[in-house]
Formats: C-alpha cells, structure tokens, sequence
C-alpha cells in the first residue's frame, strides 16, 4: 500500500478534497490492477468502475462526497485502463469478471475493505459490474448503472466518433478530443472545461483495450436477470447512447432486473453526468443507496 499520486493538473480545491488516497494493488492471471480508495476501511464499501478509455477520473467529483458521507470508496483502473496492466487475452468487457472479483476479495482479505460491498458502474463500467456480479452474486448487495450501453438500443445515428492518434500535432489530437467530448460524453458546451479536457486527454492515451465492440450488442440486458443484487439506474437527461430512446429504457430496464431498485434521469446532463452534473448526481445517488440499504436492512429482519 502506497499514498496514491493525483494529476498534477486538478484545480487546488480539489487537490485537496481527493488528498489521502491509498493506492491498492491487487493480482488476477499475473496481471495487476490498481485500486484508488478513500474512507475507512471499516466502513461500507463502495466500489466505482470507469468508463471505456478512461480511469478512476471519471469519478473524481464523487470520492469526496461520498467518502465524507460514510463510504470507503473504492475506484480501480479497470485491466487495460489507467495504471492497470492488460492481461493477455483480454479484449473486451467479459473478460474482467474473474479480476474484479478476485481484486475485491484480496482486499478484503487484507483488511482494506468491509464485506458490506455496492457496487456502481458508468458506461462500460456499468456492463463490467453487471457482468461481475452475474458470476459472483455473493460480491455485493446493490448495483447502479450509470449510462450502461449494451441493452440492445440503439440510436439511429452513429456518434461520429473521431480518431486522433494519427495526428501530427497537439493542437490537431485536442480539437478531436473536444469534439469527442462534446460527442459522447457531455451535452453543454460550458461542461467542456479545462479539466474535463487533460482528463479525457491523460485517460485515451493509456487505453490499451481498443477493440471493444460487446457495448453495441445487447450483452447487459441478457446478463441483467442473472444479477441476485438490488439494481438501479441513473442516466443524464441527453445520454448519446439512448437519444430519443431513453422512455423506452425506462420502461424496460425493471422488467430485466431481478430485484429492481430506482430509475432517475438527471436533467440537463449527458452521458457523464457524474462529471456533467456532479451534485445532483450525488446526492441522488445516495439516496438510492441508503433506500437500498433499508430494503436489505428490512429482509434481514
């Protein structure tokens, strides 16, 4: 366990909040991934998973609220992404389970996390922890997709999605990224600032898992009435993923699940509203936690 290194380029304010972080290293198949966590370790755990071509970042507006609500929040770079190694043979989404459960488990079995464990997933982290908890139903009580693709959906224009490696120059690779951004992951120009900008920039570059194509078929909406877990949703009001076809999302997704929790939208926001609209992102999100918690509480009974 070492103290974790933050990017050098997050604002003071936020330097701050995010000061303290534990850097994790758990092993699956010879490869290693790394864990962000804040909180103490004795209290619920709280596991967020990233989204594709991105990192622990992608929460960076959340840690803080919810470690300073009570959670020992827990953010690994999921295998191929951030500082977690790539194992061989893995290319897609179905291929994490085995290291998000064995990661877990060594944690816990090190002391660096309760067994009382809820697991939340944005993006390709959302079908990453479906997946996960399909196979391991005994690794956490509740599920919350934020922006989960792989239903099945989809829009009928692609995203026009631009490659930047290829580009000679800085200034040539930023302006793909910003129109990347504006895309895929945000719906207001003014949420396009200079952080989201090196975020974005510092997560694509260090994406070693570049073929995925599972998140344009319907592998989360087949695997969702596996999940024992309590699930839950929340999506951004302007989701590219699901333009025009969220109703139909609402509508479906509590037919899927087993044991069916909350569906929210978050007005105003894209597909990164944990970034895009960070308060009331939280807030809700805890509230659907501490009702999960009182549903469990109540079955115990």
């Amino acid at each position: 366990m070492t103290a974790d290194v933050l990017p050098h380029f997050l604002p003071t304010d936020l330097a701050q909040t995010l000061a303290g972080a534990e850097r994790l290293v758990t092993t699956c198949q010879s490869a290693s991934m790394v864990w962000h966590a804040w909180g103490n370790v004795a209290a619920p755990a709280l596991v967020l998973l990233h989204g594709g071509s991105g990192s622990w970042t992608h929460w960076l507006r959340c840690i803080g609220p919810l470690r300073d609500a009570g959670w020992r929040v827990l953010v690994p770079d999921l295998p191929g992404f951030g500082d977690s190694d790539l194992p061989i043979g893995c290319s897609d989404v179905d291929d994490l389970p085995p290291h998000l459960h064995a990661g877990l488990l060594q944690l816990q079995t090190a002391g660096r996390c309760s067994t009382a464990v809820n697991v939340v997933g944005f993006s390709f982290g959302g079908m990453a922890g479906t997946l996960w908890l399909a196979e391991n139903p005994q690794d956490a009580a509740q599920l919350v997709l934020v922006g989960a693709p792989g239903m099945g959906l989809t829009v009928p224009e692609r995203i026009p999605l631009k490659g930047w490696r290829h580009l000679p120059t800085l200034q040539a690779q930023e302006a793909v990224h910003r129109h990347n951004l504006m895309a895929l992951m945000l719906h207001a120009p003014e949420s396009l600032d200079d952080l989201a900008l090196h975020l974005h920039t510092a997560n694509v570059q260090r994406d070693r898992m570049p073929r995925r194509r599972l998140s344009s078929t319907d592998i989360v909406a087949r695997v969702l009435p596996l999940v024992s877990a309590r699930v839950s949703a929340i999506f951004g009001e302007h989701d590219a993923l699901y333009r025009g076809r969220l109703s139909e999302l609402a509508a479906a997704m509590p037919l899927m699940a087993r044991h069916w929790g909350h569906w929210h939208v978050v007005p105003g926001a894209g597909h990164w509203v944990q970034y895009e609209a960070a308060l009331v992102f939280n807030a809700t999100l805890m509230r659907i936690l501490s009702l999960g918690d009182a549903v469990t509480r109540d079955a115990k009974l």
